[in-house]
């Protein structure tokens, strides 16, 4: 599903280029146990959208033949994947780091037992959606009774040693504002999470990033619904900072869709918006064999100010 959402001018956001290839985010599959307010991919129960075994062998070849480092895996909920655990074996063997984009609800799903142990045991890198440490905030955003499993997944890993100074096992929260504003400043805002979730659950994590909600997919369909979406975009296009423009992490990153096809980012995957490489209209997965992308440009539209905004978004949260 593509997003149609209307969008101001597309000439307007500065001209960037790539530094090189460190991190590989994967777009698994569609399929998810929630259904998130303010996600971009429109992930769901229904979706069905999954990566084939044709595209996961070139992704292992990709991962074999380059040089890059991180791994992320995101989707929907990326365990979905039948063959999630595969995939994480296999770039911890060639010695990846690997993120897993965990909305903690999947681990208490029926099926997925043994789930936390698993991401322990491989030593994965947990990025974990937490949008507010109180349950009304979070089931408004999520849905009813996904704080209460939160807090439970959360748990989990905390006894399996995830969120302590043991950096082998980090576990980072990520924050999304409930409606048009930008986030708050990340550090202040830690330190809230961490006294909060400490206080009443007995809680520990690493970090939090706080991430700048982008105009398109639900989140900016409820945008449009209530007459806001101008004023939002204008929000952050007043908001810009050149200080982010070095931080964003189209720079080093590459989104990769279920099909195998390329992108700057995350969010232009969902704007149908093709990486530009090798002069092709659409690039894939094996088109980075032999290619370092240094230097190649960046496919931008008026929702990159979401990146550049007050202290910056990214998917490792504030960029200043």
């Amino acid at each position: 599903m593509r997003d149609t959402l209307p969008l101001l001018d597309n000439l307007s956001f500065p001209a960037i280029a790539r530094t090189g290839l460190q991190t590989l985010q994967v777009n698994l599959t569609y399929t998810c146990n929630q259904r998130c307010l303010h996600c971009h991919v429109n992930a769901g129960p229904t979706r069905t959208e999954a990566m084939s075994d044709e595209v996961l062998a070139t992704l292992y070849n990709v991962i074999d033949a380059h040089s890059v480092q991180i791994l992320d895996l995101t989707g929907g909920a990326p365990e979905m994947h039948p063959r999630f655990r595969e995939i994480v074996i296999h770039a911890r063997r060639e010695g990846l780091q690997v993120i897993d984009r965990c909305n903690l609800t999947i681990l208490t799903e029926p099926g997925y037992e043994g789930l936390a142990e698993f991401l322990a045991e491989q030593q994965v890198m947990v990025s974990a959606s937490l949008p507010c440490y109180s349950r009304d905030n979070v089931d408004k955003q999520r849905g009813d009774g996904v704080f209460v499993r939160s807090i439970e997944g959360l748990q989990m890993l905390n006894k399996l040693g995830y969120g302590q100074d043991n950096q082998a096992l980090s576990l980072n929260l990520v924050f999304n504002p409930q409606g048009p504003n930008l986030p708050p400043p990340q550090a202040a805002l830690e330190a809230e999470y961490k006294s909060h979730l400490a206080e009443d659950f007995g809680i520990t994590f690493n970090q939090l990033h706080t991430i700048t909600n982008q105009p398109i997919a639900r989140f900016g369909s409820t945008l449009v619904s209530k007459g806001q979406f101008n004023d939002y975009m204008q929000l952050l296009r007043d908001n810009f900072s050149e200080d982010n423009m070095a931080g964003l992490m189209c720079r080093s990153m590459v989104s990769v869709d279920w099909q195998g096809y390329l992108y700057d980012c995350d969010f232009n995957q969902m704007l149908d918006l093709p990486m530009n490489l090798l002069a092709r209209d659409r690039s894939h997965l094996s088109d980075l064999l032999g290619s370092d992308l240094k230097n190649n440009p960046i496919m931008t539209r008026d929702h990159c100010f979401a990146c550049t905004a007050g202290q910056g978004s990214s998917c490792g949260g504030a960029l200043g």
